[in-house]
């Protein structure tokens, strides 16, 4: 709503200082705590970041409304993707985020006030931030060219525990997107609860084969101090190792939690971001190129402010080095009817999940044979 009536040329200053939101759930993390301490509901208040992401911004979303504003390709994106600002907002956010991983993991081992469920709140409220905001980031960095991006982007993900990601999403999933060899491409009529496990199990295994066959091409074996999974698991281990050093079992407790949530987050997003969408296959037996019609599009403005333009998939998997300031809208790509922290909460309701999102992809490809059978995995 509040979007419509803004120019292009307004939308994209009100971007610029907007992409700064991604701290308000950095810090309503220790938010939570100060307004749990004292409180007659101390437990109701370690779920305020859930309740927050979950529950409000989809609402503000609809309110905040969408933004269809592009920059200019000649005028306004060269100086965009040349500005350090952008570059700066993406890398302040590891700091900051391990900080906050530290201090959520001081406060479960020090606060008495919570019983379990005041815990459990507070280990997936971390792991919301984690996911939302640190895997969103990694995400946009492992994509860049620069070294301090890649290393900043893959110590987002080990201490989340999934640096496999690093490794598998851009050499395997955006190589296979949208089609039976791609496990993170959810098709239709398969449920979130039947894609998961597997999107698990392929992220794992498909990284170190990918990784094996790099170092194969070098002469290299698969256990090689050159391996870059390997040093990523150390790290992942040296945290946990760290927390259970400083806070003993709930230290360890508390990191393995914050990372299963985080990682789950992702392949939820996986799921929402490619439904029921497909590239044909040519009569070379070769797939079509990935273009803007692969993923499904999400133009809220307010999420993609939080998820530094994440939403704005379809024209990422068609350009996977654009980097997010300047990652373009297309009105011919698949549209999603919310942001994504509303469709995660859809699509754990399979039924409802189905009711939205078949009928939409049904009438994206047209009366096509339009995907493969639930039952084809890669």
């Amino acid at each position: 709503m509040f979007a419509f009536f803004l120019s292009p040329a307004w939308m994209l200053r009100l971007k610029k200082a907007g992409y700064w939101i991604w701290l308000v759930p950095v810090f309503g993390i220790p938010v939570s705590y100060w307004w749990s301490y004292g409180s007659n509901y101390p437990n109701a208040w370690a779920w305020l970041v859930i309740t927050v992401v979950f529950g409000v911004i989809p609402l503000l979303d609809f309110v905040v409304g969408r933004d269809p504003a592009n920059p200019d390709e000649i005028e306004e994106v060269p100086p965009m993707e040349r500005e350090g600002y952008y570059r700066f907002l993406s890398l302040l956010t590891v700091p900051l985020l391990l900080g906050m991983l530290v201090y959520g993991g001081w406060v479960l081992a020090t606060y008495d006030a919570w019983n379990w469920v005041g815990q459990l709140g507070w280990i997936l409220s971390v792991g919301t931030v984690m996911g939302a905001i640190g895997i969103t980031v990694s995400h946009e960095l492992i994509h860049k060219d620069p070294e301090l991006e890649q290393n900043a982007g893959g110590l987002l993900l080990a201490a989340v525990c999934y640096a496999g990601f690093k490794v598998e999403h851009v050499r395997g999933h955006h190589v296979h997107v949208s089609t039976p060899e791609d496990a993170s491409s959810s098709r239709y009529g398969q449920s979130l609860y039947a894609f998961l496990p597997h999107a698990y199990k392929h992220n794992f295994l498909n990284a170190w084969k990918l990784e094996t066959e790099r170092l194969k091409r070098k002469g290299l074996p698969a256990l090689h101090w050159r391996n870059e999974l390997i040093w990523w698991y150390v790290i992942s281990a040296l945290f946990l190792v760290g927390f259970s050093a400083a806070f003993g079992w709930i230290g360890a407790v508390y990191f393995i939690g914050q990372s299963v949530m985080a990682f789950t987050l992702l392949e939820i997003v996986n799921y929402v971001e490619h439904y029921g969408l497909h590239r044909r296959r040519l009569e070379t037996g070769r797939y079509e190129r990935t273009t803007h019609e692969h993923s499904w599009n999400s133009n809220f403005l307010l999420t993609n402010l939080f998820l530094f333009h994440l939403q704005r998939h379809s024209d990422h998997h068609a350009n996977a080095k654009r980097r997010y300031q300047v990652l373009r809208h297309f009105d011919e790509s698949p549209q999603l009817p919310n942001g994504y922290a509303g469709m995660i909460v859809l699509a754990l309701f399979p039924p409802l999940w189905r009711a939205v999102m078949d009928r939409r992809v049904r009438a994206y490809y047209a009366g096509e044979e339009y995907q493969l059978s639930a039952t084809q995995q890669a």
